[in-house]
């Protein structure tokens, strides 16, 4: 088995903006590749008071150590002022698409 693999996720407030972290992200070999979620609701609390908006999730798919960079990438550009970014542990796979993700968001 390749080295941990990990999702990460995040959610903004446009398809568009969501297709520029997806694809900027793959581009810069932060993530094998990302799936943009259909729109979503979401509610949470914001300054105070019960917000509720119409969000797109990107799910990215990358190795363990390019968290700091992918972490660092998504905050400089994403809108948001605290953008979501939550990492998921993959628990399991076939070798062959984990070393895919792996090879694919190997810093370059």
């Amino acid at each position: 088995m390749v080295g941990k693999i990990v999702v990460v996720q995040t959610t903004i407030d446009d398809e568009d903006k969501a297709m520029v972290l997806a694809r900027g992200a793959v581009e810069n070999h932060l993530a094998a590749g990302a799936h943009i979620d259909p729109p979503l609701t979401a509610v949470y609390w914001w300054k105070g008071r019960i917000e509720t908006a119409r969000e797109w999730r990107v799910s990215y798919k990358t190795s363990a150590d390019r968290l700091p960079e992918l972490q660092t990438w998504v905050a400089q550009e994403h809108s948001y002022e605290v953008p979501e970014f939550v990492v998921l542990p993959i628990i399991g796979g076939t070798d062959a698409y984990l070393s895919w993700v792996a090879e694919e968001s190997a810093a370059r």
